[in-house]
């Protein structure tokens, strides 16, 4: 028989909880509650800032990769007009010795027609 009571006890125990668990559950406040509402508005509220603040986020990240594209572009531009300035320099001074080159040359044949011309 003491079986038979501790089950008994052990029932009335679970359907007590049971009850108890539906009370909770019926105390809790509902979707359409006043408070409720101002929540899930407040929650809403929250996200809709925390979703932009990422957007601006995100956006300066884009801002900040085209204008490093940008710098980088102009750095490279600077580079090769520089690499072009000495390149032409290196012509330049190559065209120069060549015409003194040249010259030099023509002046030695001048000379050189002259003394033929006084030894005739």
């Amino acid at each position: 028989m003491k079986n038979l009571k501790e089950l008994s006890e052990r029932r009335a125990a679970a359907a007590q909880a049971k009850q108890q668990l539906l009370k909770k559950f019926e105390a809790a406040p509902k979707p359409d509650d006043p408070d409720m509402v101002a929540k899930r508005a407040e929650r809403e509220a929250i996200a809709a800032a925390r979703e932009a603040r990422r957007a601006d986020r995100e956006r300066a990240a884009q801002e900040d990769i085209a204008r490093k594209a940008a710098e980088a572009e102009a750095i490279a531009r600077a580079a090769s007009a520089e690499a072009d300035a000495r390149e032409a320099d290196a012509k330049n001074r190559i065209a120069r010795v060549l015409v003194d080159e040249a010259e030099r040359k023509a002046e030695r044949d001048r000379r050189y027609a002259a003394r033929k011309a006084k030894q005739r």
